[in-house]
C-alpha cells in the first residue's frame, strides 16, 4: 500500500533481530562509501600504520579493508559483530570522545547487508581466526593465516536489501566517492599509510591511492600537500590561532585559487571529518567579500576543542557534530581566515601565472627539430619570412610618449624614472611601470619576471576598501551635488532604496524621494570623485533588491559598498600617467586583499623570468 490507512488495525509485535539490523544498517551505511568510511576508522582507531583498501565494482562487489593493527581474540570476534559492542567507551560518558568509532554499528550494520568474513589475528596470538556472516547470519569461527591485525572482507554488498542498490550510482562514482573518504581520513591520521586499489579487473589491482607513512616535524602540511597537490600548497596561508579553549590550524588557500564547487573544503574536529553546517558557514563569512557568488574556498582546516564541549553523537554516520558555544567556534574559524587573508596583501596564487602561461600557443607547431632543442637547419617559409621583414622594418615616429604596433594598438610608454628610484621599485613586489597595454593593463617589471596588472579591477579592490575604511573610521565622506539628480526607478526599486535612506547616508549616499517612483540623489561619497548619480544608484538598487544577505546587515552593506566602488575606480580605456600606474602599484602592495577584484577574479598576473624563457624555447 502508497497511502496509510487508519481503518485497518493492526496487532504490534516486535520485528526479528534480522529485520531490526538490515533497518539500522541503513543509517549508518548508506553506500559503498559509508561501509569504506567506517572499516577505515575502526583499522585508525586500531592503532594500524599501514591500511589496504581493496574495491570492485565501485564497493558493491567486494570492499575488503586490511590492517597491521592490534587485531581481535578469537574469544570476541562474534562480539564485535553485535550491535553496540564496541572497545572504544564503556558507555559512563558519551561526551568524552577520543576516537573515530564508539557506537558499535558499523560491523554488525556491515553484515546485516552484506556477506561478511572478519579475519583478525590479535597481538601476541598464535594464530588468527576467521569468521563469516551472510546478512546476519553468524558461522562458526575457524584458523586462519595472517600476520597481526584485522582484514574486513564485505562482498556483495546491499544482496540482502536489494531495494537500496536501485539508488546507488555508477561504479565509478561509487569508486570516487568511497576514495573521497579515504583522502579525508588520510588527512587526519598522517602518520598512517593507506593504499587504495580498484581490484574489479583480474591482476594485482589498479592502484587508486598511495600514500606512505608521514614523518617529522609537520607531517599533516606533508599529508595534505600529497593529497591536494603543491599548488594548493604554494597558494594556501598557514592558519593557527586560539579562542578560550579551542585551537584551529591548517591552511586556507588564497581566494584566486577558489573552486567552482566545495569539493576543495575539508574540515576535522579532534581529528574527526566532518561536513558540519557552522563551520562550512563559517568559511564562507570568511570569504564573502573576496569571492563572486557561484565561486568556493579551498580549504583544510582542524578544529580542536575539549571534548567535552563538543556533541560527536549527533548522528550514527557521525559527520555532524554540535558545539556546547556555537558563537565561539564559528568566531575563532571567521577571524582567524580574515587575519591570515588581511596579512597575505596583495599576493595570489600561485596557478593564475601557470594558468596565463598555458594560455600562450604558438599559431602552428614547431618543425621537428625545433620541437627538440631549437636547433637545426629548418628554414622559415616565405610568407613568415616576409611578415618578420615587415615587423622589423623602421616604424613611423610615433607621438611623444606613445607607439603604434603592427596591429594598430596604441600602447602608452612610461617615462624611466631617476636610476636610483627604478633600482628601490624594481626590488617592490609589483616593480615599475614600463607601459599601459590597450589603456587597460599596466605592465610592469619586477626584479625577477613582469607583472600585468588589470588597472580597473585592481583599482575597483582599493576604493573599496578605502570605503570600508572610511565607514568603519568615521563615515563616509560625502559631497554634495550642485544639482540633484532625478532618478526614476520605478515604485518597488524606489521604496527599497528610501527604507535604506538611513543606512545609505553612513556610506556617504544621500537620497530623498522626488515623487511616485522618482528618487532625488543629493549626496554621494566623496572619494569616488566626479560619478554619475544616476548609474550608482541604480546599480545600489539593483543590489538591495537581492534581498537579505545569508550573512547578515554586515554583508549587504559591503555588497553595496563594493557596487560603488565600482563606480569610483579607473575604467578600462583610460590613459595612465607613469607616476600613476606606480601609484596605483604600491597602494595595491599595502592594502590587503588587493591580489583579487571584488569578485574574486586576479587583479594582476606574474610571470617570472623562468617561465618567460620557457615561452621561447629558452629552458
Amino acid at each position: 500500500m502508497n497511502a496509510p490507512a487508519p481503518h485497518i488495525s493492526r496487532p504490534i509485535r516486535r520485528l526479528d533481530e534480522s529485520a531490526q539490523n538490515r533497518i539500522a544498517a541503513g543509517e549508518v551505511v548508506e553506500r559503498p562509501a559509508s561501509a569504506v568510511k567506517e572499516l577505515v576508522e575502526n583499522a585508525l582507531d586500531a592503532g594500524a600504520r599501514r591500511v589496504r583498501v581493496e574495491l570492485a565494482g565501485g564497493g558493491r562487489t567486494l570492499i575488503r579493508v586490511s590492517d597491521d593493527g592490534h587485531g581481535i581474540a578469537r574469544e570476541q570476534l562474534a562480539l564485535a559483530l553485535e550491535r553496540h559492542a564496541t572497545s572504544k567507551t564503556d558507555g559512563e560518558d558519551l561526551l568524552d570522545i577520543r576516537s573515530f568509532g564508539f557506537r558499535g554499528e558499523a560491523l554488525p550494520s556491515i553484515a546485516a547487508v552484506s556477506r561478511l568474513t572478519l579475519t583478525s589475528r590479535a597481538a601476541g596470538a598464535d594464530e588468527g581466526w576467521a569468521l563469516t556472516c551472510d546478512a546476519g547470519r553468524l558461522g562458526a569461527p575457524r584458523p586462519a593465516a595472517r600476520p597481526r591485525g584485522t582484514t574486513v572482507e564485505a562482498r556483495d554488498l546491499f544482496h540482502a536489501t536489494p531495494a537500496r542498490l536501485k539508488f546507488l550510482r555508477t561504479d565509478r562514482a561509487e569508486l570516487q566517492a568511497a576514495l573521497d573518504a579515504v583522502k579525508r581520513l588520510a588527512m587526519a591520521a598522517p602518520e598512517t599509510g593507506i593504499e587504495v586499489l580498484d581490484v574489479s579487473d583480474p591482476g594485482e589491482g589498479r592502484a587508486l591511492l598511495r600514500l606512505r607513512p608521514e614523518a617529522g616535524d609537520d607531517t599533516r602540511r606533508a599529508r595534505l600537500r600529497a593529497l591536494l597537490g603543491k599548488a594548493f600548497e604554494d597558494s594556501a596561508l598557514e592558519i593557527a590561532a586560539e579562542r578560550e579553549g579551542l585551537r584551529l590550524t591548517g591552511l586556507a588557500a588564497l581566494p584566486t585559487y577558489s573552486r567552482g564547487a566545495a569539493v576543495a573544503q575539508f574540515l576535522f574536529v579532534n581529528g574527526r571529518p566532518v561536513r558540519d553546517k557552522l563551520m562550512v558557514g563559517a568559511l564562507r563569512a570568511a570569504y564573502s567579500d573576496l569571492l563572486h557568488a557561484g565561486r568556493h574556498a579551498a580549504a583544510a582546516l582542524f578544529l580542536d576543542v575539549d571534548p567535552q564541549r563538543v556533541d560527536v553523537n549527533v548522528h550514527p554516520a557521525k559527520t555532524e557534530v554540535r558545539f556546547r558555544e556555537p558563537g565561539v567556534a564559528r568566531g575563532l574559524i571567521v577571524s582567524a581566515l580574515k587575519a591570515a587573508l588581511a596579512e597575505a596583501g596583495h599576493r595570489g596564487a600561485t596557478t593564475v601565472g601557470d594558468a596565463a602561461l598555458a594560455a600562450f600557443r604558438p599559431e602552428g607547431e614547431a618543425p621537428a627539430g625545433l620541437r627538440q632543442g631549437w636547433s637545426g637547419m629548418d628554414r622559415p617559409s616565405l610568407g613568415a619570412s616576409a611578415r618578420a621583414a615587415a615587423w622589423q622594418a623602421p616604424a613611423p615616429t610615433p607621438a611623444p610618449g606613445f607607439a603604434e604596433d603592427a596591429a594598430g594598438f596604441a600602447s602608452a610608454r612610461v617615462e624611466a624614472p631617476e636610476p636610483e628610484q627604478e633600482e628601490r621599485q624594481a626590488d617592490l613586489p609589483l616593480g615599475v611601470a614600463r607601459g599601459q597595454l590597450h589603456e587597460t593593463y599596466i605592465l610592469a617589471q619586477t626584479r625577477t619576471g613582469m607583472v600585468l596588472v588589470d588597472q580597473h579591477a585592481a583599482h575597483e579592490r582599493l576604493v573599496y576598501e578605502r570605503l570600508k575604511r572610511a565607514r568603519d573610521a568615521t563615515g563616509v565622506a560625502r559631497q554634495a551635488l550642485l544639482i540633484p539628480q532625478i532618478v526614476e526607478l520605478g515604485a518597488e526599486d524606489a521604496a527599497g532604496v528610501l527604507d535604506a535612506a538611513e543606512t545609505l547616508r553612513d556610506l556617504g549616499l544621500v537620497v530623498e524621494p522626488f515623487g511616485p517612483g522618482a528618487v532625488a540623489v543629493r549626496e554621494t561619497p566623496a572619494l569616488l570623485g566626479d560619478v554619475d548619480g544616476e548609474a550608482l544608484l541604480r546599480d545600489v538598487a539593483d543590489e538591495l533588491a537581492d534581498g537579505p544577505a545569508p550573512a547578515g546587515l554586515g554583508a549587504r552593506l559591503d555588497a553595496v559598498l563594493s557596487r560603488m566602488a565600482c563606480h569610483g575606480s579607473v575604467r578600462a580605456g583610460r590613459r595612465m600617467t607613469g607616476p600613476e600606474m606606480n601609484a596605483l602599484l604600491r597602494e595595491m602592495e599595502a592594502t590587503p586583499f588587493s591580489g583579487q577584484c571584488n569578485h574574486g577574479r586576479p587583479t594582476y598576473v606574474e610571470l617570472n623570468l623562468s617561465q618567460i624563457e620557457r615561452l621561447f624555447g629558452r629552458r
